[in-house]
C-alpha cells in the first residue's frame, strides 16, 4: 500500500473510535419511552425552532443526532456477533478502558480480535458507502 492510503486508513480508524465513542454516548442518552425521566409525556414531543438558535448549538445537536441515528440503524443490520463486538468496544471508547468481557463473545483473545477487525472494517465500509466518514 502506498503511504497516502496507510494515512486514509489511520484517519478512518480514528474517525471510527470518536463515532462509536460519542454512539455509546448517545445511546446512553436516548429514552426508552415519551414520558420518562421525569419529562411529561404531554410536552415530550414539542421543539422549539431552531431557525435561529446557532449560538447555544441547537443545530450542531441535531446534526449530531442525525449522524447517531444512520450509525444506530447500520450498526443494527449487521451480523449479531458483529454488534455485540462493535457495542463493546464504543462502551470500552467512551470509558477510556480496555477490556470488556462479555461472555456472549468467543473466550479466545485471538479469534475476539480478528472478529472485530473484520466488524471495523465492515463498518468503515459501510460509513463510508453512507457518506458519514471519508
Amino acid at each position: 500500500m502506498s503511504v497516502w492510503t496507510d494515512l486514509l486508513e489511520e484517519q478512518r480508524q480514528a474517525a471510527l473510535d470518536d463515532l462509536l465513542s460519542r454512539w455509546h454516548h448517545w445511546c446512553m442518552t436516548e429514552r426508552a419511552a415519551v414520558g420518562y425521566e421525569g419529562v411529561s409525556a404531554g410536552f415530550d414531543g414539542h421543539q422549539t425552532s431552531r431557525q435561529y438558535d446557532d449560538q447555544n448549538g441547537a443545530l450542531d445537536d441535531a446534526i449530531e443526532n442525525d449522524i447517531m441515528v444512520a450509525l444506530n440503524a447500520i450498526v443494527e443490520n449487521m451480523a449479531a456477533t458483529a454488534q455485540l463486538l462493535l457495542r463493546d468496544l464504543a462502551r470500552a471508547l467512551c470509558l477510556g478502558v480496555d477490556v470488556f468481557r462479555n461472555p456472549r463473545l468467543p473466550a479466545n483473545r485471538a479469534v475476539r480480535e480478528e472478529l472485530l477487525c473484520q466488524a471495523r472494517e465492515e463498518l468503515v465500509e459501510r460509513l463510508v458507502s453512507a457518506g458519514i466518514i471519508e
